[in-house]
């Protein structure tokens, strides 16, 4: 079996390593580019709201387009021009009703988790307003002290949520010393 080499960052799809003709280079370039644009995706919760924006059209046009025919073949039954027994079943609505909200739910969780994310940004420059350096796991020069490294960081989120926590206990004993007295 002739296998193509795996590049790094190149994902091994299924029935890659069947195909017995070499590629072209311009057909491969594409593939490669996909992880990269899959690991952006996932991080990007804007990005994927507009995604989701185009099927969330195409979803509505069908809805739409199966309630026109569902009310179309109800009037004609009503009318008594075509038995219900006659006519092909008209396309599902609520299926069609069923996927328009799906998107809905799947957008509204983008922008929920976006907003979250945002909140959480404006939070960490309020309380730690020293740049996070997360690539970098080394000690950082002294010139740069503004600049936190990750293990720096999460030790210092770490004294937060412990202090917070003593704070959460104190308050907590406050309350029940004063409630049994």
């Amino acid at each position: 079996m002739n296998l193509p080499p795996i590049q790094q960052g190149q994902v091994l799809q299924p029935g890659m390593g069947q195909q017995s003709q070499p590629q072209p280079q311009q057909q491969m370039q594409p593939q490669m580019q996909q992880p990269q644009q899959h690991a952006q995706e996932k991080l990007d919760n804007i990005s994927k709201v507009k995604s989701l924006i185009g099927q969330l059209r195409e979803s509505l046009a069908v809805t739409l387009k199966n309630a026109a025919h569902a009310l179309h073949q109800n009037s004609q039954v009503d009318v008594g021009t075509v038995k219900s027994v006659d006519m092909a079943p008209p396309p599902r609505f609520d299926k069609s009703m069923e996927e328009f909200y799906s998107i809905c739910d799947q957008i509204e969780l983008h922008l929920k988790t976006s907003i979250e994310c945002m909140n959480q940004g404006a939070s960490s420059q309020r309380y730690l307003p020293l740049a996070v350096a997360a690539t970098r796991t080394e000690l950082i020069p002294n010139q740069d002290m503004n600049i936190l490294t990750y293990p720096q960081y999460l030790s210092t989120v770490r004294a937060q949520v412990l202090y917070a926590k003593e704070v959460h206990d104190m308050l907590l004993t406050a309350a029940q010393n004063i409630s049994a007295e």
